[in-house]
Parts: C-alpha cells; sequence; structure tokens
C-alpha cells in the first residue's frame, strides 16, 4: 500500500513517435504550483519517486510523476531512447496533465531530459532539482569498464556486467549488482530490493537501446543556456556518476546551489529521504513562485509557561493506547499542569477520544499503517509482519514528516513514542533534527526471522535491519534520552540479533531500563464479578466466551472460523454463549451467521469484558494476553503465521506467567473438535498464571518525568 494514492492516473501520448507513457498527479487541485518528477534511466519506473511524493504534495503541491518508455505502465518501443525522446514525453505528460509551468525533479539521467526541456521550452520550467545528475562533462562514469559496451567483455565481474552481451545472458545478475552500486550506504538492503524490483519488467533489448541511443555529446554546450534556478544534491560516495561531474556542472552553472551529503551514495533521495526533502522544498519555496509565502508563529522560551508532551503510539495494537494513556495519566500527576497531544490514527484515535485525550489536528494527515498492515494479510491468518513493516517505508517516511511539522511548530518540551518506528529510526538518521528529550517505549527488541528456505535471504536482511538499529544507538545514544522496555528481564527471548551479532539478552538491559509490565487496570478494582458480568449482558450461571483479535482487520479469518466451528464446541461445552468482538475496522455484518453466536463491534475498555468471560479465544498480541493473565481468565491464543513477534516474543513471555503451551493454537489446528477439545479443558479448572507486577504505568511515568 502507498503512502498516498494518486488523484488522476492517465496516459499521455508523445505527438512524434505515438509513445504513450503512463502518468499520476497527486496533490491538491488548486495547487499553484506543480513539481513534475522525471524518470530516472528505463531501469526502474516513477516509484523512484516514492519518498518524495507524499511530502510534496503534503506542502500545497501538485506532483506529477510518470513511468519512463521502457518500463512500468509505459509503452515499450524498440528504438527512440533518446534525451529528445524522454524530453518530449515529459512535455506531453505536462499537456495532458493539464501543467503550462513546473519545477522540474530529476534524478540521475533524467537530468539530461531537464536540461533539454529548461532550454528548449523554458516558459514551461520554473526551475530545475537535481539529484546526482549522470553526465559525461567531467570524470567518466565507468571508468573501470575495459571493453565497449557492445563487445563481449573477458570476464563478468564488477563494471563488465554493464554489457550488452551480460544483459541478453544474466540481466538479473546485473540489476542485483547495479543495486549495490547506487546504494553503497551500510544496511541499505531495502532499496537495493526496490532497484531489483523495480527492473523486472524491463527487458535487455530496451536497456541496450536506451544506452545505444542515449549519449548526450552536446550537453556540456546545453548546460550553459539554462537560465532558470538550480539546485543540485550529490552524495560524496555516489559509485555511479562521480561527484566531480557535478563540480564540473556547477562550472558550467556559476549561479546553481549544490548541496553535498557527506557519506551518502546514488541514490540519496531515496537513501537519505528527510534531508533531501527538506533541501528540495526550502529550494522550492525560495523559488517565490505562486503561493510560496506563509506566516508562521514564534513564541519566546520563557514565554511558554506550560509545559507540553507530544506522545506518539504505534496504531497498530490498541493495547499501545491502553498503556500509554495509563502511562500520561501518571505522568500529568507528576507534572502538574502538563499539557499532553497525542499524533495518532485510527483505530487508536478512537481509545484516546473515548479517554478524553486530546488529539492533534495534523493526525488527519497521517498516512495509513493499519490499512497498509491489513492489505497484507493472508487468507488463512499469516502475515509476516517484519516484511510488512520493511514495506512500509513510504507511509513511515510520510508520517515522521507530519510529526517533524508538528514538533517544530508545537514547541514541545517533551517527545515519547511507543513503538512509533518512524520517529525513532528517522531521529537517529538526522540526529540533529532532535530538539527536545525523546523516550521511547517498546515491549519488544529484536526482530526474527520467520521464513525457511529462501536461502538465508529473511535471515540476513533481519540481521542487517538488527545491526543497524543497534549501531545508531550506539554512536548516537543522545536521541534516545529514556528507553523504556515494557517488561523484565526474564521476559526476554534468548535469540540472537543475527549471526554474529549480540544475544539480544545481552546487550537491551545495557540500553534500555527495565521497567516491568504496564498494567493498565488493576483487577482489584473491577469491583463485584456480577456486576461486572450484569454490565455486558451476562447472566448468572452461564458459560461465556469472549473473541477477540485487536484493533485491526487481520484477524477477521479467524474470527470466521472460531464462529464457524462453534456448533462442534457447543456440543461438548452445550451452555457455552460465545460473543464475538469484531472492534473498530471489522464490520458485524461480514462475518457468518452461526446459531449461538453474537457479535459486538467495538467495545471500549475490552479488557472488562474479557474480565467478566469465563474463557476467551484471542490473537497472539501481547496486550490482551497480559490483560487476561493478570485478570486470570483461560484463555487460548492463536498467533499469526509469521508474526515473529507473536510466535516468539509473547509467547516467550506468557510461558513465563504460567500459560500452558496447550493454550497456544495454529490457525492450522483450529479444527472444531480440536477447539471443542481445549475449551472444554479451559473450563475445567482455574488457570495457574503467574501474578501480573503492578505499578509499571507510574515507573514509566517516572522515568520519563525525568526529562522534564
Amino acid at each position: 500500500m502507498r503512502a498516498l494514492e494518486p488523484r488522476v492516473s492517465g496516459l499521455a501520448t508523445n505527438p512524434s513517435d505515438g509513445v504513450r507513457v503512463r502518468y499520476e498527479v497527486f496533490g491538491p487541485v488548486d495547487a499553484p504550483r506543480t513539481v513534475v518528477c522525471l524518470p530516472a534511466w528505463s531501469l526502474v519506473d516513477s516509484r523512484v519517486w516514492k519518498m518524495q511524493v507524499p511530502f510534496l504534495a503534503r506542502l500545497g503541491l501538485r506532483v506529477v510523476t510518470f513511468d519512463g518508455r521502457g518500463n512500468g505502465g509505459s509503452d515499450r518501443p524498440a528504438s527512440g531512447y533518446t534525451v529528445r525522446d524522454f524530453a518530449g514525453d515529459a512535455l506531453a505528460v505536462m499537456d495532458d496533465a493539464g501543467v503550462d509551468r513546473a519545477v522540474l525533479l530529476a534524478f540521475s539521467a533524467g537530468a539530461r531530459w531537464a536540461a533539454l526541456i529548461a532550454v528548449e521550452r523554458p516558459q514551461r520550467v520554473e526551475a530545475l532539482a537535481l539529484a546526482a545528475p549522470s553526465l559525461a562533462i567531467g570524470a567518466p562514469l565507468r571508468p573501470r569498464m575495459t571493453t565497449p559496451f557492445l563487445e563481449a567483455p573477458p570476464d563478468r565481474e564488477g563494471w563488465s556486467k554493464y554489457n550488452a552481451h551480460h544483459w541478453r545472458e544474466d540481466l538479473p545478475d546485473f540489476r542485483r549488482w547495479f543495486a549495490g552500486r547506487v546504494f553503497t550506504e551500510p544496511r541499505s538492503t531495502k532499496g537495493q530490493d526496490d532497484i531489483v524490483a523495480w527492473s523486472e519488467m524491463v527487458s535487455p533489448e530496451t536497456l541496450i537501446a536506451t544506452i545505444v541511443e542515449g549519449g548526450t555529446p552536446w550537453s556540456r554546450e546545453l548546460w550553459p543556456r539554462v537560465g532558470q534556478p538550480v539546485l543540485i544534491v550529490h552524495g560524496s560516495e555516489d559509485a555511479v556518476t562521480p561527484l566531480a561531474n557535478t563540480y564540473e556542472l556547477a562550472r558550467l552553472l556559476p549561479s546553481a546551489e549544490v548541496v553535498v551529503f557527506e557519506g551518502s551514495g546514488h541514490a540519496l533521495h531515496l537513501r537519505d529521504p528527510v534531508r533531501s526533502n527538506l533541501v528540495i522544498a526550502g529550494f522550492i519555496a525560495r523559488g517565490a513562485g505562486p503561493g510560496a509565502g506563509g506566516r508562521t508563529t514564534w513564541g519566546r522560551a520563557n514565554a511558554r509557561r506550560t509545559r507540553r508532551a507530544l506522545f506518539v503510539s504505534s496504531p497498530i495494537r490498541l493495547g499501545h493506547a491502553q498503556r500509554d494513556v495509563a502511562i500520561a495519566r501518571e505522568l500529568r500527576d507528576l507534572v502538574p499542569g502538563l499539557e499532553v497531544d497525542w499524533l495518532a490514527q485510527h483505530p487508536v484515535t478512537r481509545v484516546l477520544e473515548e479517554n478524553g485525550e486530546r488529539v492533534h489536528p495534523a493526525s488527519r494527515l497521517l498516512a495509513g499503517e493499519s490499512p497498509h498492515i491489513e492489505s497484507l494479510m493472508g487468507a488463512r491468518h499469516e502475515l509476516n509482519v517484519f516484511q510488512a513493516i520493511r514495506q512500509m517505508d513510504e507511509i513511515l517516511l510520510a508520517n515522521f514528516h507530519v510529526f517533524l511539522d508538528v514538533v517544530q511548530a508545537g514547541a514541545y518540551d517533551l517527545w515519547v513514542g511507543d513503538e512509533a518506528w518512524e520517529v525513532d529510526h528517522y531521529l537517529h538518521e538526522n540526529p540533529e533534527l532532535k530538539t527536545a528529550p525523546f523516550a521511547w517505549l517498546t515491549d519488544f527488541v529484536g526482530f526474527l526471522p520467520m521464513v525457511e528456505g529462501d536461502g538465508g535471504r529473511e535471515a540476513f536482511v533481519v540481521a542487517d535491519y538488527n545491526a543497524e538499529m543497534f549501531e545508531q544507538v550506539e554512536r548516537f545514544p543522545r536521541v534516545r534520552d529514556a528507553a523504556v522496555y515494557i517488561g523484565r528481564r526474564e521476559d526476554i527471548v534468548p535469540d540472537a540479533f543475527g549471526p554474529g551479532l549480540p544475544l539480544i539478552a545481552e546487550w537491551l538491559p545495557a540500553h534500555f531500563d527495565l521497567n516491568g509490565y504496564v498494567r493498565y487496570f488493576d483487577p482489584a478494582h473491577l469491583g463485584d464479578r456480577g456486576d461486572l458480568r450484569a454490565g455486558f449482558g451476562f447472566s448468572p450461571g452461564e458459560r461465556v466466551a469472549v473473541v477477540a483479535v485487536g484493533g485491526t482487520s487481520v484477524g477477521a479469518s479467524l474470527l470466521k472460523r472460531l464462529a464457524s466451528a462453534f456448533p462442534a464446541v457447543r456440543e461438548v461445552v452445550p451452555d457455552l454463549r460465545l460473543v464475538v468482538v469484531c472492534g473498530p475496522r471489522i464490520d458485524p455484518a461480514s462475518m457468518p451467521r452461526v446459531a449461538g453466536v453474537e457479535y459486538r463491534g467495538y467495545v471500549h475498555d475490552l479488557y472488562r469484558m474479557l474480565a467478566a468471560a469465563d474463557a476467551a479465544l484471542v490473537q497472539g498480541g501481547l496486550s490482551t494476553t497480559m490483560e487476561l493473565v493478570a485478570a486470570r481468565v483461560p484463555f487460548l491464543y492463536f498467533p499469526l503465521g509469521l508474526h515473529f513477534e507473536q510466535n516468539r516474543h509473547v509467547a516467550h513471555r506468557l510461558e513465563r506467567y504460567g500459560v500452558p503451551s496447550w493454550a497456544r493454537v495454529t490457525y492450522a489446528d483450529a479444527e472444531p473438535e480440536l477447539l471443542a477439545d481445549r475449551i472444554s479443558r479451559l473450563l475445567a479448572s482455574p488457570p495457574a498464571y503467574a501474578p501480573v507486577e503492578g505499578g509499571g504505568a507510574r515507573r514509566a511515568a517516572e522515568r520519563i518525568a525525568e526529562l522534564l
């Protein structure tokens, strides 16, 4: 799922040769200014701009992208890959989309067609923003190529892979190798995988044509004729286009603004998107075109009498919101007068509003994380959550930019992120943007691989992600002023971060405060059990099982399976009543109609209903299962397949609290006969769970209050 869907999609036809190119338009209809993101080399499609589009559109700009001919949804002619052909495609897209004048944003080879348009159609171009322009006007682009492109090379190593014969023989090998040249920065497996994926739709013959026809022998004479403002950003470690070429270009354009990213590679706008976006936005704003103005307010520090905190809570699990509300209440008790705002999205906002918390209005600008997770859910209760988070990069970036705008405008004294991955990651990537104390909360540390039989690829990538995390933490300890682990030492899994990496149980205690669990309700305060049951319509003497799967719709298939199995269960437990809680994102009307099964929608403070039940059947999330342990309600839990947290981190913790191994049931094993047997066992005797310690919310609040 994308961070922002296009407002318009279309096909524009280049009048010179009839080639059709697919384009998309984002942002407001009445935007006073437009940015056209030009295609790069036909190896990739327009998704190469995925990290810029949502950000620029949210600034009030109309943003146009299109797939370069030869890739994506555009035509693939046998020939016609000259600079003039690509420039003609861009003008055709602008005409079809109704764009009279625009800022042209170009990456790599796209700088060539940007320059031609700027010179030959200056009235159509407001300014040029170039990322790593690939131009042969300084050092050779491929200095280590020893064989002409169309001749067979003696070997297939290094730049010898950049060869027509090798592309025809083994294009996948070239694509993977070239992705490594595009992203030379450590821990760049996601960017490299993206390049490989985007290049799967291009043929060897198309790529060969782009090289044979795409030369620019006249570019040195062209560039001095560019009269519009020009921004050039280039990485010092670019292994595709030497930085020296940008310096030569700047010599031809004395008025150009050059920004060098130390340590960055070729695709710096993808690998370092926050800084790239901020630099590009500043350049566009300085263009003083329509809509470039605005008004801001600033208050002197000593005039800010009220202390303010911003909480960012992961939207994937409602239990996060409940524990964060409990911590915020304790924090306000410790810091009288503290104002708390929440940057959150549905379904977390539902919990916050029910608790009387104040949701920041910018929350409506957040890209949907729950819909993305739901879109990847398998039909059989399976979700590789690591891969889901990994594929959410553009969504997380878009949401970090919202966070950054909020904190820059809000002058907050404290930031708190409960598994707000985007905040923690991009602050470590850009530590200079941190302007307030930051508290980081999590109930697990360490991604774990769940896929086997893939040649060890997932294990490698998981280890790479883990290594990046602890390298960031150890390099920039100042980013997390407080790191709070919602658990105890014995809750930590015994696994390593990966081959050759530390054990999680050894590294975590050295970098986190071990807070213990945050129990956001006290079972002793639930009141009389009879009154509690009566409040939910449970009659005295009847036995009630409650089914719940959390705040997203990923558990819909489990709900249907358990409801459909109920008649067989009732044959063994005839007096059982089944109440299925669909939550805020599953429509009860979509569930099967089964005699004896009743459906309810969102239930505020669901832990109260669970505490009133005789048994529960739930997904494998930590918050819900720990609610049941605390309330001493017998339960079965059904972890999502391939979900490393539910199957490893949560299961390990539940074992410590005395949840029997037979209470863990896979979706495949959840047949009516087995369910009937397990539910009978649940009801036969009270559970022997270890008590869940209290005071966790207060301890976390005390640690966070130290930052104020």
